[in-house]
């Protein structure tokens, strides 16, 4: 974690501090998200969020579609040099802002590419947070019908789940192997329903018992 610390200041780069501290409309975990952090601060400090935002979208179209870029954010056998050529190219013909050219400096110079589609999930997190979205993910054994899908919108929607929220997506996930019932997330909380967790916590409590 100090390592990633140190690197930070380069997402900082070319723009004064903020007087105040900005904090994060979420808390999030893991590589991605710690990156994902930094950068919306570094974002907001600048006032640029939104050309990010919009940088980022196009990146991760872009890299649907292609999948020559795909092999330059994951392929470990490509060098560092290649994949630099074909990385700054694919910036300057987008003329992304300075703060996402800082970002894929500091993510090649790590050794990081790979980690980009979690990364741009999670800031796009942030920034539906920022704007008081709440996005809500409800993972099932099987595709939820739109009558169910609109009784539980309709239910996260008057809960303190959504609380403070301008307003409530909801969106399904398919999961056979959660067996049945409900996983539902949303910001850094995770409401766990499902069949396979309550298997797990008896298989627990049978072995604990042994």
């Amino acid at each position: 974690m100090s390592a990633f610390i140190k690197t930070l200041p380069k997402l900082n780069r070319g723009y004064a501090s903020a007087a105040t501290t900005v904090k994060a409309p979420l808390t999030l975990h893991g590589l991605g998200g710690r990156y994902a952090t930094a950068l919306y601060t570094a974002a907001h400090k600048s006032k640029t969020l939104d050309a990010v935002e919009g940088d980022l979208k196009k990146f991760h179209a872009a890299y649907l579609k292609n999948d020559s870029l795909k092999v330059v954010l994951e392929d470990p056998t490509l060098n560092k040099q290649e994949k630099k050529k074909s990385l700054y190219a694919l910036l300057d013909s987008n003329k992304v802002s300075p703060t996402t050219r800082n970002l894929f400096e500091l993510l090649l110079e790590n050794r990081r590419l790979a980690e980009t589609p979690k990364i741009i999930s999670a800031f796009l997190s942030l920034m539906s947070a920022h704007r008081g979205e709440l996005q809500i993910t409800v993972t099932s054994a099987q595709t939820l019908d739109d009558a169910t899908m609109k009784q539980l919108k309709e239910t996260l929607s008057k809960g303190s789940v959504s609380a403070g929220s301008k307003s409530v997506t909801i969106s399904n996930q398919v999961k056979p192997t959660i067996l049945g019932g409900l996983i539902i997330e949303f910001g850094d909380k995770t409401i766990d329903l499902s069949i396979s967790s309550k298997v797990a916590k008896l298989r627990k409590v049978l072995t604990d018992t042994i």
